[in-house]
């Protein structure tokens, strides 16, 4: 164990930037990255402010971040695809590879999965990591440590378009114009979406996810959604649903928006469970399917991001220093609608 800076959550509502123990040795298998970017995500001020996430429950300190890239300065036995000065990011949920899950091909719903800043795992807001170097990734040259760390989130939206398998040409609906939200609206039209109607309460997300070609703003304070949605579809309905507010009230009229055999991905955690129109699922037949997390999507959405098809910069609202981490959280616990990722730089 090695005794570094770094910023800990010591309990709810209790922050701290302080020396911790953590593990810095480089194994076979490994990289040691030095973290230069971390992004602040809802999970991350979500355990700040409630102490817990469903079943993980924050009971000692931890360090917080999950978001992360920097630059590889030790590789452990065994590696060959990555050398000391690489740029990267880090997928943050290491599985166990002989799980069933795992060789399923659906290693991130492995029950034994360990993800940074998950009660008792730490994160990544310290400036050095040790890691799995086959869940690390190479950053192209043209591809910054900002948009690195935005992998980790818009590979969410990643998972939520290959659930939805869409066909060139569809048309999506995005329930939430949130950080998720508009990563999810991003990923659906690279996927091959011609467009993407993204509902939300907020003018002022609505106005940074009406940045990309193909989104269309809708903010439902001042317009009802399905009767939208049925003017743009000349009545037939969106092809596609992500449900990315979590907001139970959202499942009230959910079934309204998809067309006839069309599918709602849900990707929104609602807090407690909530109940949903299966009389109209069933004889509109339509298909519903989850998102936990991602697999296999790093290297996509990475290959993305380098061939200039997705711009995820505009996203990136305000950088703060390391030094600066707790002013950070508690901007995020703000929730000002202008603001979509807010990042910690820690070099």
């Amino acid at each position: 164990m090695t005794k570094v800076r770094a910023l800990v959550l010591e309990r709810q509502h209790e922050l701290a930037l302080r020396d911790i123990d953590l593990p810095l040795e480089t194994g076979p298998g490994e990289v040691k990255i030095r973290i230069h970017t971390v992004g602040v995500c809802g999970s991350d001020v979500h355990y700040y402010t409630h102490g817990k996430i469903g079943p993980f429950v924050v009971n000692a300190p931890m360090v917080l971040g999950h978001e992360a890239a920097g630059t590889v300065v030790e590789v452990g036995a065994g590696v060959t695809h990555l050398k000391v000065g690489d740029r990267v990011c880090m997928e943050p949920g290491i599985p166990d590879p002989n799980s069933k899950a795992s060789r399923l091909g659906m290693y991130n719903i492995d029950p034994a999965v360990t993800f940074w800043a998950t009660p008792p795992i730490h994160g990544v807001l310290t400036p050095e990591v040790v890691h799995p170097a086959n869940y690390t990734f190479k950053l192209p040259d043209n591809v910054s440590f900002a948009e690195g760390a935005m992998v980790e989130p818009f590979a969410v939206g990643m998972q939520a378009a290959a659930k939805a398998k869409i066909t060139p040409g569809d048309t999506a609906v995005v329930l939430g114009a949130g950080p998720i939200g508009t990563m999810v609206a991003i990923a659906a039209l690279a996927g091959g979406c011609a467009r993407a109607i993204v509902a939300d309460l907020a003018q002022p997300k609505l106005d940074i996810a009406a940045q990309y070609q193909g989104v269309i703003p809708v903010n439902i304070r001042e317009k009802n959604l399905a009767e939208e949605v049925a003017r743009l579809t000349d009545g037939w309905g969106a092809d596609v649903v992500f449900e990315c507010s979590g907001s139970p009230k959202a499942w009230e009229t959910i079934m309204a928006l998809p067309r006839p055999g069309g599918v709602i991905v849900v990707v929104g955690l609602p807090v407690n469970p909530i109940g949903f129109d299966v009389s109209t699922a069933s004889t509109k037949e339509i298909r519903i399917e989850t998102v936990f997390r991602y697999a296999h999507q790093y290297e996509r959405s990475i290959a993305l991001l380098g061939s200039g098809r997705v711009d995820l910069k505009p996203l990136i609202s305000e950088t703060f220093k390391f030094e600066d981490s707790i002013k950070a959280f508690d901007r995020a616990v703000e929730a000002r609608p202008s603001d979509v990722k807010l990042q910690i730089v820690m070099d």
